[in-house]
């Protein structure tokens, strides 16, 4: 079993930053890919990005391009996402996510999630 907890979230103005930390315990030797997922009331679930444990490679939700990056740690079992300029259209619950395939379309273990609201 893995367990990802996220932490991070808070409120920010709109043109602003935050970064959101997942961190990764238990089996984390079982882990291809880690991501991020969001949602935001009324809607439904949203990939944003995702990466490979091993080699430097990640991908991105169209949405998030050019503002979002993903990052990890495999020292520190930690994951990273830097959301820069951000929108109040990004408001929503941001999951942290665990995986055997890339990109993490699909998720095998999730996270709590940290709220993450931008205010106009």
């Amino acid at each position: 079993q893995v367990q990802l907890v996220e932490s991070g979230g808070g409120l920010v103005q709109a043109g602003g930053s935050l970064r959101l930390s997942c961190a990764a315990s238990g089996r984390t030797s079982n882990i291809y890919a880690m991501g991020w997922f969001r949602q935001a009331p009324g809607k439904e679930r949203e990939y944003v990005a995702s990466i490979i444990r091993s080699i430097p490679s990640t991908d991105y939700g169209d949405s998030v391009k050019g503002r979002f990056t993903i990052s990890r740690d495999n020292v520190k079992n930690m994951m990273y996402l830097q959301m820069n300029t951000l929108k109040p259209e990004d408001t929503a619950i941001y999951y942290c996510a665990a995986g055997p395939r890339f990109p993490l379309r699909s998720a095998q273990y999730w996270g709590q999630g940290t709220q993450v609201t931008v205010s106009s």
